[in-house]
């Protein structure tokens, strides 16, 4: 496995230097929303097992996220899950009522969330204000303090208070949690 670059430093503050407008969009944000967070820096994250030394270094568990849609494409999710756990269609789809949920296309994950493949996360949402994303939390998620995500690019990753995020950030996006229990088995 090759290994990604990491800055060992923790910020608790937006970057300075040149950024993508989406990103720093994300800390403004937070900002307004007086959302406090640490963040660091790293190279691209394409994949749940490039972010495990990223969340040692934020002292978090892995939050894996997965943007589905059902068959028809007319439906969207957003999964929010414990990275550790296996996740399995048809264990989600009778909980949700929702039959064949596949991964949604790139296209999809720009046109509602304005993020790319590698870079899925809970703040994508700010992006959906007419709200065609449905949010679906794990249970195990929400017992965390912390949570981790990009700050919808997959070269950050940010420590935030999961209360922080539903008492603060989802009631702003207008998205209203569904909660799920996963085993993964």
């Amino acid at each position: 496995m090759e290994h990604i670059y990491i800055d060992p430093n923790i910020y608790t503050t937006k970057p300075v230097d040149s950024r993508l407008s989406k990103e720093m969009a994300v800390y403004d944000l937070l900002e307004k929303l007086d959302i406090h967070y640490s963040r660091i820096d790293h190279g691209v994250t394409a994949t749940i097992e490039d972010c495990y030394d990223v969340d040692k270094l934020l002292g978090i568990s892995i939050c894996k996220n997965l943007f589905l849609c059902n068959s028809q494409k007319t439906d969207f999710y957003l999964l929010m899950m414990p990275g550790n756990k296996k996740f399995k269609t048809k264990e989600l789809s009778s909980q949700i009522q929702s039959s064949r949920l596949s991964f949604a296309s790139a296209e999809y994950m720009e046109k509602y969330l304005d993020i790319t493949p590698g870079s899925v996360s809970i703040m994508g949402l700010m992006n959906d204000i007419d709200r065609k994303v449905k949010l679906l939390i794990d249970e195990d998620v929400i017992k965390e303090d912390y949570l981790g995500c990009h700050p919808c690019i997959n070269t950050s990753s940010l420590k935030v208070r999961t209360k922080d995020i539903i008492d603060k950030f989802l009631p702003h996006t207008g998205h209203i949690p569904k909660y799920v229990k996963l085993t993964g088995e």
